[in-house]
């Protein structure tokens, strides 16, 4: 595969012209385009470790809420938002003026899909960005999950094109592919292996000490097109394995067999396996999108489709459109059909404990549901923004919607759920995370 490489002019930079070595102070003038999942926490982080943080997002609204004080992520609360800005060492702007003189930035902007290919939109208009402020010397990092190459081929040139300055002989360039896995308890970014990475061994180290000042451990790739292809990787080896979970599932339910059994047999073996549960679909900023990544760059490169993912695409695609099957089998047999039947989904998010509903499969079931003639009720006490999935009243859990419910469906299993009183209240449930028990539950 051949790759272009923007022009690095190797020694150029005079000791001094970096103001991050390993043995610099901790304080360092830190830019991170992006405030959202990604860019809100590692902004946090930076304030905690003593660095002077510019957080940009050219969301206005989103930046008058954090200059509030008022954060919309589970994983920064508002009073540890409050902390940041009375520290004075936290600013959220949407003026790339107030991050003149910075010695890092940070970018975390959304890559999506459009159309099934990856849109770069966003990373393209955050460098051209950082770049008008690119002074030599400093160091920019890109850590939206993209494909291997991009920040060669694409955020280098533009950072040359809107500074004048080239990497690597002007200032470093790196990548860090992201981490953040939003609600979990236990990794979180500061104790989540980070890896780093440089477009020369000069830019390595000055990405490293970087993060060595947030993170416990850093881990180096030897270039940034490794670094890219770790994400891809580590999120291709869960959306497949999700996929063959799923695919487990259905034949499994066709056959007669508890595939939750199996799965917690085979559990007990303390090798070779690993579990993944199946599950109503999968959403999120990562695994709907990132595998699509690869496969997409693997075609355009070399011709040739990437398999598995798109075999895994399919088979988790559909998985919305099979509860929904088997949503309709259970109402029949309790005598009922689901064109006028009242349906209660428990969970509008992507997965437990969060707000986000990126590419939540929840969305998809209840935009078939009310094809089908159901009428939705969804209860979610984390999400609260509107939601483009239809004509779906939006209630809280009560005994007296359980009760009203012709069929209760646990999409996203949030532990605020009292999941007793479903069991004791619901006249038939269709459990797609088997996290109840009864005789009128059904899982997936």
């Amino acid at each position: 595969m051949t790759r272009t490489t923007p022009r690095v002019a190797q020694a150029s930079m005079t000791p001094s012209a970096s103001t991050l070595d390993r043995h610099a102070p901790a304080s360092l003038q830190v830019v991170i385009v992006g405030q959202g999942y990604v860019g809100l926490p590692l902004a946090m982080r930076a304030v905690d470790v003593g660095h002077r943080v510019v957080g940009f997002d050219t969301d206005q609204e989103r930046v008058k809420r954090l200059a509030k004080g008022d954060s919309y992520i589970e994983d920064v609360s508002s009073p540890k938002l409050a902390d940041a800005l009375n520290s004075g060492r936290y600013l959220p702007t949407d003026s790339m003026s107030e991050a003149a003189g910075f010695d890092v930035a940070v970018i975390t902007v959304p890559t999506p899909l459009r159309d099934g290919a990856p849109d770069l939109s966003f990373v393209e208009a955050a460098a051209g960005t950082v770049g008008r402020c690119l002074r030599p010397g400093a160091c920019v990092v890109l850590e939206s999950t993209t494909y291997p190459g991009t920040t060669t081929e694409l955020v280098g040139p533009i950072l040359q094109v809107a500074s004048g300055l080239v990497p690597g002989a002007d200032f470093h360039l790196g990548y860090s592919p992201e981490r953040i896995d939003p609600g979990n308890q236990h990794w979180g970014l500061a104790n989540t292996p980070k890896v780093v990475s440089g477009i020369d061994q000069a830019s390595l180290e000055v990405v490293r000490a970087f993060y060595d000042t947030m993170v416990e451990r850093t881990i180096t790739v030897s270039g940034t097109g490794e670094a890219e292809m770790v994400k891809l990787v580590e999120n291709t080896f869960r959306h497949v394995n999700i996929a063959l979970a799923n695919e487990l599932a259905t034949f499994a339910s066709d056959l007669g067999v508890d595939i939750w059994a199996a799965l917690d047999a085979a559990a007990t073996k303390p090798f070779g396996f690993m579990r993944f549960n199946p599950g109503p679909g999968v959403g999120g900023h990562c695994l709907p999108i990132d595998p699509s990544y690869l496969s997409w760059q693997a075609k355009r490169r070399t011709g040739s489709t990437f398999r598995f993912v798109e075999l895994a695409n399919d088979v988790n695609e559909h998985m919305p459109e099979y509860v929904v099957r088997r949503l309709m089998l259970g109402l029949n047999r309790c005598g009922k059909a689901l064109n006028g039947s009242q349906v209660l989904l428990l969970g509008l998010a992507y997965k437990p404990n969060t707000s986000d509903a990126r590419e939540s499969p929840a969305l998809a079931i209840a935009k078939r549901l009310l094809a089908l003639g159901a009428r939705v009720h969804a209860a979610d006490p984390h999400v609260s923004e509107d939601l483009p999935c239809g004509r779906i009243n939006r209630v809280e859990l009560t005994d007296v919607e359980l009760e009203k419910a012709d069929a209760v469906v646990v999409v996203t299993d949030h532990d605020t759920f009292d999941y007793d009183m479903v069991a004791a209240r619901a006249s038939y449930v269709l459990d797609t995370r088997r996290r109840l028990r009864g005789e009128l539950v059904e899982h997936l």
